[in-house]
Parts: structure tokens; C-alpha cells; sequence
């Protein structure tokens, strides 16, 4: 018998307000509370409202806890200036991806880690182990937060009449600790909408009133609560990866197009050094496949799994895809070789039950807001 799905600090808002409630990694989450596609057009347009308390939030702390995350991540996390994140992985031996991160360095000696929910548990484990060697301590956080993200171009004027905190200056991918509505807070400008926007990091005894005072403040602003359906539909809108479909322990960085995120010039050796350096260098050579994106010439929507073809050969696999409500039509990201993964590449389809529906290779992001 499989365990109950655990529930955030604000279950009973989403079950007060309608949400239709799936498990997501082990947790009840709402997948959305109305129409996904109006949700999906209130974050492109003014604002939306999420509950992501399901986030694994681990916090690494002590003299040698810089030292421990250049070990243990792929990035250079040393470098990383008090009050800025930074998107990176943890890799295993073999340069397999375990999880992709942000990480925030709340103090010089004082960063936290947030990892996928499905991915927590094995992230807290790992980082554990391969901070033994250092004068850090890893703590288990997930207990101690419930997160709440306010993303959309109405969210900094929502946000700003909640706070003194300086948001006008603070940056993409930072953070700073203030108070919103009364409760103690750590603003992060960070998302996975491609929109600008907020998380806010909070204890779990003050979520409900923080999402009762954001949802008070953006009502003239045309904000809405939004599910996890349409947080999906944005983050590949803007070609974001997600774990267990574009990244997983059978790709590296490299494969997954984004070894930028690994840093060699670190000082001292890391997990998945030798490895990532020779995928490195076959990736310069050239990489097998590339990761790219497809629009749908028709209106069948493409699924995790479905093979790309090419003709009658199979030269890829979808990673991800949905309905588009921002472009209109059936979008997806997949695996495709690199004969076949230049933007415009002739003839190019993808086996919906049988059928070789025709589609468009194009170049991520989707969807690229205006600044």
C-alpha cells in the first residue's frame, strides 16, 4: 500500500478555491483551478499565483560549505556573490544528470540548495555524503519552507505594494531577505515561466497569509491561482528542461545542451570531472543529438515518447510536449539526431499513433518575453 500524498501549508486554500488536486512526486497538488489555458494566459499577461511547497529545499552552512558544493555540483558555486543564485546540476560519477538546481548564497558561509521534488530525497543523500570530507553542515530544509511564486509582468507591481524591499534593484537570479504583508521572507527573482516574476521563500505557518494578501493585492491587477498544468505548458513556452523528460542519469549537461553549467575552471577536483571532460570534447566534435524544438503543422498534440521521424526512419524522441496557448498550436521539445536538428529541417515528423504528423524543427525558446 503506497503512502498518502503529502499536502503544503496551503491545501486547504486550493481545495477552498475548486483546485482539481493530482499527486506530483509524492504530493497533493493542484493541477489547476479552472481553465489551465486562462491560467496560462493571466502569467503571459498580467499575473499568476503559485503554490510550489513541494520544492526540496536543503541548506549547506560552515567554513567549508563553498568547498562542498564545488565538489559535489558541476558549478562553481564558490564564486557565486552573497545574494545571487545560480542554476546548476548535480552529476554522478559517470556524468549522468541526478538533478538540476538553483542555489542561493544567503551569507558567506550560508548557501541553500533547491532541488526537484521528485529528486529530494537523492539530493539530500548525495550532498551528505560528498560534504563529509568538509567542514560543512548539510541540513534538510523541506520542512521549514513552503514557497510561493508570483510570475507575470503585473507580479513587481504586486509585489511592491507588499514590501519595502528594494525590488527594483534586484536582479535576475537574486535574492534578498525582507518582509511581505508582515511575514519574513527570502524575495528571490527567480521562475520557470519565462516571465518575470518572484518565489518567496516563507515558513509554512505563514503561507496562507501570504497567499491571501498576494491574491488581495493583485485582484485589480488580473492575477489568478494557477496549477501545475499550466507551469508546465509556460516552462516549455520557454524551453525549459524538466527532469525525468529532457534530463536524466542517462544524459549528461553535454547531451542535454547545457554544459555551460559545468565549470572546469573551479578550483579542485568534482564529481563527474573525468567524465563530463570527455563528454566535453565530444560534444565539440559533435554532439549525437540535439535537443530542439518542433511546431506542429496540424493540430495533433505530440507526447513524451513519441518517435521523430524522418521518412520512414526513426531519428529522434519527443521530450515534451503540449498545446501551445501562446503560439496556438501543438509544441514540443525532443531529442533529434544532428543530421536532422537544424531549424528548418525538411521532412521531419512525429508518429502520433500511427500517423507521421509533419513538423516545423525550430530553434528553443518558443517563447522569448520582451523585456
Amino acid at each position: 500500500m503506497s503512502p498518502s500524498p503529502r499536502r503544503t501549508a496551503l491545501d486547504a486554500v486550493h481545495r477552498a478555491l475548486g483546485a482539481t488536486m493530482t499527486d506530483f512526486a509524492g504530493w497533493d497538488m493542484p493541477l489547476r483551478y479552472g481553465s489551465e489555458r486562462e491560467e496560462h494566459h493571466a502569467v503571459r499577461t498580467t499575473a499568476g499565483l503559485f503554490d510550489l511547497s513541494h520544492m526540496g529545499e536543503i541548506t549547506l552552512t560552515g567554513p567549508g560549505a563553498a568547498a562542498a558544493l564545488d565538489y559535489a555540483l558541476v558549478g562553481n558555486l564558490g564564486a557565486l556573490a552573497v545574494g545571487r543564485a545560480r542554476y546548476t546540476m548535480i552529476c554522478r560519477e559517470d556524468g549522468g544528470i541526478l538533478d538540476d538546481l538553483i542555489v542561493y548564497r544567503l551569507g558567506g558561509e550560508h548557501f541553500m540548495v533547491v532541488a526537484n521534488a521528485s529528486n529530494a530525497q537523492v539530493v539530500l543523500d548525495e550532498l551528505t555524503a560528498r560534504a563529509a570530507g568538509f567542514d560543512a553542515e548539510v541540513r534538510d530544509d523541506r520542512e521549514a519552507y513552503a514557497l510561493l511564486a508570483v510570475q507575470g509582468p503585473a507580479s513587481p507591481g504586486i509585489l511592491a505594494s507588499l514590501t519595502e524591499a528594494d525590488l527594483e534593484d534586484l536582479k535576475y537570479y537574486a535574492g534578498l531577505p525582507g518582509t511581505v504583508a508582515g511575514v519574513d521572507a527570502l524575495i528571490a527573482r527567480t521562475g520557470y515561466t519565462g516571465e518575470d516574476g518572484f518565489e518567496l521563500f516563507v515558513a509554512p505557518a505563514d503561507a496562507e497569509r501570504l497567499w491571501q494578501a498576494l491574491t488581495e493585492a493583485g485582484a485589480g491587477a488580473g492575477l489568478v491561482p494557477c496549477g501545475l498544468s499550466c507551469r508546465d505548458t509556460l516552462r516549455l513556452e520557454a524551453g525549459m528542461p524538466l527532469y525525468g523528460n529532457e534530463l536524466s542519469t542517462a544524459l549528461t549537461p553535454y547531451d542535454a545542451g547545457l554544459g555551460r553549467v559545468v565549470k572546469f575552471e573551479k578550483e579542485g577536483d568534482f564529481v563527474g570531472r573525468t567524465a563530463l571532460a570527455t563528454a566535453s570534447e565530444l560534444a565539440a566534435v559533435k554532439a549525437p543529438r540535439k535537443l530542439v524544438g518542433l511546431v506542429s503543422e496540424g493540430r495533433r498534440v505530440p507526447r513524451a515518447g513519441y518517435h521523430v521521424v524522418a521518412g520512414d526512419a526513426v531519428v529522434g524522441q519527443v521530450t515534451s510536449g503540449a498545446p501551445s496557448p501562446t503560439l496556438g498550436r501543438p509544441i514540443a521539445m525532443a531529442y533529434v539526431d544532428a543530421a536532422h536538428a537544424a531549424p528548418g529541417a525538411e521532412g521531419i515528423g512525429v508518429d502520433i499513433r500511427g500517423n507521421h504528423e509533419p513538423f516545423e524543427v525550430v530553434a528553443l525558446p518558443f517563447y522569448k518575453r520582451q523585456k
